[in-house]
């Protein structure tokens, strides 16, 4: 599970910025928020308010930007990494940018931070706590020859020859655990959280990203329940009775060969499998509707995108229950309507047990109904007078601002939480 994560110098965001899932004393809602697990109170959701262009889904970036060096290391030392400092400062280009987590894997506390610069890994450290802190390794580059050197902790036995291996394969530009997925060892101590990352923590889930694919593949493969999904579909009033998917193969044309090579940048070995086979298989899901007892199939591309949007989520659902495990989503009420939105995140509270969402969003209904949310679980992110990101916890507020009496939705719509445009007249006086 995660406990907090923090961000320096990395998009929107200049300074340190810490989200935390750590709840504070507020017994409010517990049964349904909190997990108590190693002597910690950990949230199981966190929802992010602000207006657009405050940073909102850079947090979630940064987050993804981490999985992804971790599990996806680049492949040559000349490739710089996706992503770009804070830009409107002279310094903070030169300036190093830092990531770092705390996390349980394994009922094991780490904390792993991560500082970079777009051409390389500049240091790295993992750490972890059972119960005292022990190091697990140090990382340093030097930038000047492009050289990673690895010095691994007094309690890490780490045979020389595989240390020097494990340098070897870390470029410049991997992190040491993406290092290590290139590296044929086996040390159990960074298998276990490169497995959290890739197992517990999930690729960030835009508002365009297509879920029926990633849903319907899990499906087929036997890694979701068609019945459990079907369930969740039911009690969101959507008349589904049933799922039917079915393969079939189709030609391939020149054409797309080419678009698979060029533009999506499809290994050459699997662009010329396709090629060899002449055909590609394609999944065509149908929705069964049960209407007046007579059931009827309807073609997913002719389902409204409210009801595709929900048929990934009804499967998200499903995997948050029954494994554990983390989403990050942006915009989490895109094509949802209110109550549909509301009903998803009572239905993830109420039936998981340690898995986590951390998700943007603008729907501000909820704020007015603390019967289903709690101050530490609700974030905002506000511009600052440099234009950089700020972001701080409805927890955060004293009693002068956020009372217990006090109508959450009213304070964030006058301004007294900050974190909503500042917008100007609207009257446009245009040049003729």
């Amino acid at each position: 599970m995660i406990i907090n994560f923090s961000i320096q110098n990395f998009g929107s965001i200049k300074d340190k910025q810490t989200l935390t899932f750590e709840a504070d004393k507020s017994d409010h809602l517990e049964s349904s928020y909190i997990i108590n697990t190693n002597g910690l109170r950990l949230l199981k959701i966190a929802l992010i308010y602000g207006s657009n262009a405050s940073g909102k889904t850079t947090i979630l970036q940064a987050l993804e930007f981490l999985r992804r060096i971790v599990l996806k290391p680049e492949t040559k030392k000349t490739d710089e990494l996706d992503f770009q400092p804070f830009l409107f400062d002279s310094e903070t280009p030169k300036q190093n940018s830092v990531i770092s987590i705390e996390f349980l894997a394994n009922d094991t506390k780490y904390y792993y931070e991560v500082e970079f610069v777009k051409k390389a890994i500049v240091s790295e450290v993992l750490n972890f706590y059972n119960p005292n802190k022990a190091n697990v390794f140090k990382r340093n580059t030097d930038l000047e020859n492009q050289f990673t050197k690895i010095k691994f902790g007094s309690k890490i036995k780490i045979d020389r020859v595989i240390e020097k291996n494990l340098e070897a394969n870390t470029l410049w530009n991997n992190t040491v655990l993406g290092g290590f997925l290139k590296t044929n060892v086996d040390i159990k101590e960074l298998n276990k959280v490169v497995e959290w990352f890739k197992n517990y923590l999930q690729p960030l889930i835009y508002a365009k990203t297509q879920l029926e694919g990633f849903v319907t593949s899990k499906i087929e493969k036997g890694e979701l329940s068609k019945l459990d999904v079907i369930n969740v579909l039911k009690k969101a009033d959507l008349h589904i009775s049933d799922i039917v998917i079915q393969e079939k193969e189709e030609e391939i044309f020149n054409r797309f060969i080419d678009i698979l090579d060029r533009l999506l940048k499809v290994s050459p070995d699997e662009v010329k499998k396709i090629e060899e086979k002449g055909k590609e298989t394609s999944v065509n899901i149908e929705f069964e509707h049960t209407v007046n007892q007579a059931k009827y199939t309807l073609p997913i591309e002719l389902e409204s995108q409210g009801t595709r949007r929900f048929y990934g989520f009804a499967g998200l659902l499903v995997l948050l229950i029954k494994n554990s495990t983390a989403f990050p989503i942006d915009e989490l009420e895109s094509s949802l309507h209110p109550d549909l939105y509301t009903h998803f995140i009572l239905s993830f509270l109420l039936n998981t047990n340690k898995s986590q969402l951390i998700a943007t969003t603008h729907n501000r209904e909820i704020l007015d109904n603390k019967d289903i949310f709690r101050n530490d679980a609700i974030w905002f992110t506000d511009k600052n007078e440099n234009c950089s990101t700020e972001l701080y916890s409805l927890a955060d507020f004293d009693s002068s601002i956020v009372r217990n009496t006090t109508n959450i939705l009213n304070a964030y719509k006058s301004g007294k939480l900050r974190a909503t445009p500042n917008l100007g007249d609207i009257f446009i006086d245009l040049k003729k």
